[in-house]
């Protein structure tokens, strides 16, 4: 451990759980590196991955973004294309596009996957390149529309997409270390309503378990779920 990382561990007990407030005051004070580190919030669900009834998967809009710069990729062809590039898509193409990605001649550098409809066939064909890294598009994250142009501008705009892990976490980035306090309390609370709200019905007993904020290289901050209310309030 650094200097920097260590002194940054002094500033907090590493077994206790703190309120949304103070666990973002320490993410913020206890964050070491040069360069503005991404906040990301890491839920512990109790939900059984195995199980087809209790993934949890879906988009968000944060109110302030990411901070984050989103490369977004989009197949489409005619007036759909044109929406998509007319708001901000950063890669446009249809079939040819598709081929492009299976020959490995287009670079697989972007972060968001949108697709219309009408090209999911092609699509469909590239789940060996695009699955393993999240790039596959998928109607239930908002990402396989006829309205791609809207998309592109959501997801550009703050939108976020989060999926369960095989262990049953969920981790996202709700903003940047620069972010003023409120901006990161006001992105996390959107994200606990919206996990929350897509609960599993099958998922039984206690559903959020453990929550994190860290920083990109900072420590874990345990928030006490059992103060989550507290993000409601004004």
């Amino acid at each position: 451990m650094s200097k920097k990382r260590d002194d940054a561990a002094k500033k907090f007990d590493g077994e206790a759980s703190y309120g949304p407030a103070k666990a973002i005051e320490l993410v913020k004070s206890s964050a070491t590196a040069k360069f503005d580190e991404t906040v990301e919030a890491t839920f512990s669900l109790g939900i059984d991955p195995k199980q087809a009834d209790q993934g949890v998967r879906g988009t968000v809009a944060l109110p302030h973004g990411t901070g984050k710069s989103i490369k977004v990729l989009v197949f489409a062809e005619g007036e759909a294309a044109r929406a998509a590039e007319a708001n901000g898509a950063d890669t446009v193409g249809g079939a040819d596009l598709a081929a492009a990605i299976a020959a490995g001649t287009q670079p697989l550098d972007w972060d968001i996957t949108i697709a219309h409809p009408s090209l999911m066939a092609e699509v469909g064909k590239l789940g060996k390149a695009l699955g393993p890294r999240g790039l596959m598009p998928n109607p239930k994250a908002g990402t396989v529309t006829p309205d791609v142009g809207k998309a592109v501008k959501e997801f550009k705009g703050g939108r976020v997409e989060y999926r369960n892990d095989r262990f049953g976490n969920v981790a996202v980035g709700i903003g940047k270390v620069s972010f003023g306090a409120d901006q990161l309390r006001d992105n996390f609370a959107t994200l606990v309503g919206e996990i929350t709200r897509v609960k599993p019905s099958s998922s039984k007993g206690r559903y959020i378990k453990k929550l994190t904020l860290s920083s990109t290289m900072g420590l874990g901050i345990h928030v006490d779920v059992n103060t989550l209310d507290e993000l409601k309030e004004a």
